[in-house]
């Protein structure tokens, strides 16, 4: 929106020309998405304690969870509400890019909705059932692939690049889609099942978001990608407001969020955060970047794959908890211990997904 506005008023005043630049505007999307999160954030801890949405704990989890009933849930609201405002005000609102990530998000988060206000308010720990959050997610996430196969106007919007192997490019055709579909879906879910502890998904969700805000910068300008070798995506830069409200809102509501929480971000955050950094990655053709990049979802996905097929052809657990995070807790480390430990592995991930743009 401040782009026109800045467009109409550079014929006065050269100065707001700076406006127009992309680092300018993902570093005061930032600001303001984290401003917006500090802002209302008290407002809205008030109100869903006020009405009662309060967390519902497994009976079958860790017994020290069983102190975390009834803190506010639902926070996720807050952090889209941040990236909303603050990805209006700073992007080009004329890039198609930014309007199906920002809608993909939203419409992800309505799926988290559904299923915590069925948590909250008919106190079922389950929510949602599975092949309906399944049915939904799958129904955005395939026309979202759709769409950005049949708007791609450059082979390079749509072939497979391999990390470490810039000279292979691999035409798949149609199952772009099928790709898509799966990283969109698969992150979404992943970010979810790593969401269950006090401030373990939210931070590692800013690290990954803000280097894949780099990536898209770097994949949409013609000079960066040249040099790099990787695919020169035409408008993928613009994204990088997108990550930067993504980092801010995710700071902010990690202020709330920290050991012991104010606040937890549910499905409606979990899940449309995501699907989000799925999008990124698609549109920047980094999809193995994002896999290494968010190795800790990964491991907490592989955890519950595994401790279910176990379970059902043996009869025996591999952990004594899944997700992952649940099994270290068994084990005696404290929370903290594990959020942080979690966070560390996190920032070593991302640096190895970041040097995949140089090593080759």
């Amino acid at each position: 929106m401040l782009v026109w506005l800045s467009t109409y008023l550079a014929q006065f005043e050269s100065g707001f020309a700076v406006f127009q630049y992309i680092t300018v505007r993902g570093i005061f999307s930032i600001i303001t998405a984290l401003l917006i999160s500090l802002a209302i954030g008290p407002y809205m801890i008030r109100r869903l304690n006020y009405l009662q949405i309060g967390q519902v704990v497994r009976d079958d989890g860790p017994k020290s969870h069983f102190s975390k009933a009834g803190t506010p849930t639902m926070g996720g609201a807050l952090i889209l509400v941040s990236i909303l405002f603050s990805t209006l005000l700073w992007s080009d609102l004329n890039n198609h890019y930014v309007w199906i990530t920002l809608a993909v998000t939203l419409l992800f988060g309505a799926i988290g909705w559904v299923d915590d206000y069925r948590k909250v308010f008919e106190k079922n720990p389950k929510g949602l059932p599975a092949k309906w959050k399944y049915l939904w997610q799958s129904v955005v996430g395939l026309g979202a692939s759709v769409f950005l196969y049949t708007s791609a106007i450059g082979p390079a919007e749509t072939h497979y690049i391999v990390p470490f192997f810039k000279d292979i490019s691999i035409n798949i055709g149609i199952f772009y889609v099928v790709i898509s579909y799966f990283v969109i879906v698969g992150s979404s879910n992943a970010v979810n099942l790593t969401d269950g502890l006090d401030g373990l998904a939210i931070l590692p969700t800013v690290m990954v978001g803000g280097a894949l805000g780099l990536i898209a910068y770097l994949s949409g300008h013609v000079g960066f990608s040249e040099y790099l070798q990787i695919p020169y995506v035409a408008g993928a830069g613009e994204l990088v407001i997108f990550c930067g409200t993504i980092v801010g809102a995710g700071l902010g509501f990690l202020w709330f969020n920290t050991y012991p929480a104010q606040v937890f971000m549910g499905d409606v955050g979990a899940l449309a955060l995501g699907a989000a950094l799925g999008m990124v990655a698609i549109i920047a053709r980094h999809e193995i970047v994002l896999f290494i990049m968010g190795g800790i979802f990964v491991a907490e996905t592989v955890s519950v794959i595994l401790q279910v097929g176990s379970f059902k052809l043996t009869g025996k657990r591999i952990f004594r908890m899944a997700p992952l995070h649940h099994h270290f807790e068994l084990k005696g480390w404290p929370e903290p211990r594990v959020i942080v430990r979690f966070w560390i592995i996190t920032v070593m991930l991302v640096l190895i997904g970041l040097a995949t743009l140089k090593l080759r």
